[in-house]
């Protein structure tokens, strides 16, 4: 799929992640592991903010993505919040930060739309300080073989649909990347990856 095309079907979604800032079935696990982000943080795909009720108020945030309507639900949200905050809309995919710009690297629920993961989880590792920190929470092929076999059927569609890849090993691109694999936790069946990462 072109990245126009993918950028438009994000685009479209933005209100309906807006809503899910308050009513978001991963709310807990989001808690969980984003609150441990410190100093700068940069946050790809950030979407709408849902993560931002999870964050220090010290921290300086910069958010990505590629999505324009995403980044204005992004920043209405940001003015509810206490960090200095600044959007940039450019694709993670092909920008370029310097190397040991953050403390922290954030990503929730985008791996599944990279045409290259690895590369992107190589740029994280760049572009995070070597004492910093990559934290994770993705979406990915179930360890439950019934849910892992639907997944795998549906993911055409679900690419058409929404742009994203239901059936990525989430751990094995992670494991291919240049990151150190810190702790990994799995939910709902396995679909759910909470990651913790080192450059």
């Amino acid at each position: 799929m072109d990245r126009q095309s993918l950028i438009k079907k994000f685009d479209k979604q933005a209100k309906k992640y807006n809503k899910r800032r308050k009513n978001d079935q991963a709310y807990k696990f989001r808690q969980r592991i984003f609150k441990e982000a410190k100093g700068k943080v940069l946050e790809v795909g950030i979407g709408s903010g849902l993560n931002f009720p999870f964050y220090s108020s010290d921290i300086e945030l910069t958010g990505l993505d590629f999505s324009e309507a995403m980044l204005k639900s992004a920043q209405n949200a940001a003015k509810d919040y206490p960090f200095k905050t600044t959007l940039i809309q450019d694709d993670v995919e092909t920008i370029e930060f310097n190397e040991n710009s953050f403390d922290t690297i954030i990503s929730s629920g985008s791996l599944c739309a990279y045409q290259e993961p690895v590369s992107v989880l190589n740029s994280f590792q760049k572009w995070c300080k070597p004492e910093g920190r990559i934290l994770m929470l993705e979406h990915g092929i179930s360890t439950n073989k019934p849910l892992a076999w639907l997944q795998k059927s549906l993911n055409p569609l679900a690419l058409k649909v929404i742009g994203c890849h239901q059936n990525r090993d989430i751990s094995d691109i992670v494991k291919k990347s240049n990151l150190m694999l810190i702790r990994e936790e799995r939910y709902f069946a396995g679909y759910l990856y909470l990651i913790w990462a080192k450059p």
